[in-house]
């Protein structure tokens, strides 16, 4: 679950992931529609949606060469190092959840004990074309 305030400070928008069965959606979707707070409730089930996570990954106890082969996996698969320091690298990586697990796991089997995770929750939005990537 996340939530952010919209383009109106009044506003916050939530994105709720789950998983579960038919009745119990079904469930959900009608308390979160009695709910007052609630001004409406969109279902991305079968639409194309844009839908990202941040996520912080932080190698501590960093060698030059811990560096070096982090800041290849950065540019190969498309994240930022935000932050660093003589023993410490921060990476950013904005991605699908799926990707971003794949990146958790590499750093650390990569750079095992040595690695800090932080993620947020995704964010989603109806996509504009069909042509989702």
């Amino acid at each position: 679950m996340t939530v952010g305030e919209t383009e109106d400070p009044t506003i916050s928008r939530m994105t709720i992931g789950l998983t579960c069965d038919d009745l119990t959606f079904e469930q959900i979707i009608k308390q979160l529609n009695r709910s007052v707070e609630v001004i409406k409730v969109i279902d991305f089930t079968d639409i194309p949606i844009r839908k990202k996570e941040l996520l912080y990954i932080k190698v501590n106890s960093c060698s030059e060469k811990d560096k070096q082969e982090i800041f290849r996996i950065v540019q190969t698969f498309g994240m930022e190092v935000v932050d660093y320091d003589k023993n410490t690298v921060l990476v950013e990586c904005v991605k699908t959840e799926a990707h971003n697990n794949d990146m958790i796991e590499l750093f650390k089997k990569t750079f095992i004990n040595r690695v800090e995770v932080v993620r947020g929750g995704s964010v989603a939005i109806e996509a504009i074309s069909t042509c989702v990537r």
